[in-house]
């Protein structure tokens, strides 16, 4: 058997040392992501009952740091350990799962292009859900309410979708402060105030309700006068 040595085989120490820079930052993130996700499962106690992960409804946006992290810091590892000692192995690793990650997304961009309808209806129904568990999680709460002030909107579609959440909804039968309101994050802010208004969105469906109310029945009346219902 016969072995060769190929003169340049060693990689470039700026190659190597360039590559393991950018990967320790990602490895690092990982790490941090991953304690972050682990404190907050702690502190929801989640680690001493793994079972409260279930009885959520809606998505427990702490099982997505702690997905993000887990994948950096399997691939910062790879990548960091790979350059380092010039693995072969890891390398092919971490450029096979970074090219890999790239056409998922490259695939999911075309398909949420494509099925534009499905997409909608299958986004409506996600945020709905988390819109019934909005009291439920205080991770989940603070995510909504970041969504909808960045997005200036309330609700997937209008304020009536938080009838959804028993604490929001307008029934008779609920006896919550918070009836046929909507979160503060549905209001606008007032550039004036500099302490948020938490109660900003109290009884606001109620004076929608009226106005709708008033105006039915002025268009009713006017139906009668007119003899249309005769």
């Amino acid at each position: 058997m016969h072995y060769y040595r190929y003169s340049n085989a060693e990689v470039s120490c700026w190659y190597k040392y360039l590559l393991f820079s950018y990967n320790i930052v990602f490895w690092l993130a990982g790490v941090v992501f991953l304690g972050v996700g682990l404190w907050a499962w702690s502190e929801k106690g989640v680690l001493s009952d793994l079972t409260k992960v279930t009885r959520l409804h809606g998505i427990d946006p702490v099982v997505l740091v702690l997905m993000v992290g887990v994948v950096m810091f399997t691939l910062g590892f790879a990548g960091c350990v790979g350059a380092l000692r010039e693995n072969i192995c890891l390398l092919k690793f971490f450029c096979g799962a970074i090219v890999l990650i790239f056409f998922l997304e490259l695939a999911v961009a075309v398909l949420a292009f494509l099925f534009q309808d499905w997409v909608r209806d299958r986004f409506r129904e996600f945020f709905e859900s988390n819109i019934r568990s909005y009291r439920d999680d205080i991770d989940l709460q603070n995510l909504i309410d970041s969504l909808q002030k960045a997005n200036q909107c309330c609700g997937a579609y209008g304020p009536e979708d938080w009838d959804l959440n028993v604490y929001f909804n307008c029934s008779g039968a609920s006896y919550s402060r918070e009836k046929c309101g909507v979160p503060f994050s549905c209001c606008v802010p007032d550039p004036a105030q500099k302490v948020v208004n938490t109660q900003c969105g109290y009884d606001v469906r109620i004076q929608i309700f009226g106005i709708f109310l008033a105006r039915t029945l002025i268009s009713d009346i006017e139906a009668v006068k007119a003899g249309h219902y005769f």
